[in-house]
């Protein structure tokens, strides 16, 4: 037993390095999504995730803004629990019957004014759960939609710079 953990100690990890971080790039961002933040509602951004029928891909990156590499609560952005207090709803994959009923009365409950913010392909147009009979399609086919976020899925940056791009709108739409 003791030979197997010093074998280990002196090998060392076998797994892959950890990227290297853009320190720079990323600190750039988060000044400029705290300013266009603080500029339109004088205060943090408050955003309420929402999976509509996704295969959770979306989710992972999404929750990979919370990690200490991400870290999204010194953007100035937080994840609250209820709708009531959102400002922003993030919603990911393609919307389902089971719950475009659900995702309306979340959209109804948000304050205005309120963005929404379609995350990933899926969101977009259904994605390659498009034309099933469980899939109603995008976030679009259910409540009106602000920003499309591309990718499948998008990674932590890109939600990041749509993020930005929501609060550099020029117009907020109030409903």
């Amino acid at each position: 037993m003791h030979r197997i953990l010093f074998d280990n100690l002196v090998k060392g990890a076998l797994t892959e390095p950890a990227p290297e971080p853009e320190d720079a790039a990323l600190a750039e961002l988060a000044a400029a999504l705290q300013r266009s933040a603080r500029r339109k509602l004088g205060r943090s951004l408050s955003i309420r995730e929402i999976d509509a029928g996704s295969c959770n891909g979306c989710e992972l990156e999404i929750h990979a803004l919370g990690n200490p590499f991400y870290d999204l609560e010194r953007f100035g952005l937080r994840f609250v629990a209820s709708p009531r207090h959102a400002d922003v709803l993030l919603v990911t994959g393609p919307v389902t019957r089971n719950m475009q009923t659900a995702l309306e009365r979340t959209y109804r409950a948000t304050p205005d004014p309120k963005w929404v913010v379609a995350a990933g392909d899926c969101a977009l147009d259904g994605g390659m759960f498009a034309g099933g009979y469980a899939c109603l399609g995008g976030v679009s086919a259910a409540i009106p939609v602000d920003l499309h976020i591309r990718g499948c899925p998008p990674s932590p940056l890109q939600l990041l710079k749509g993020l930005i791009a929501l609060l550099d709108m020029d117009k907020v739409r109030n409903r």
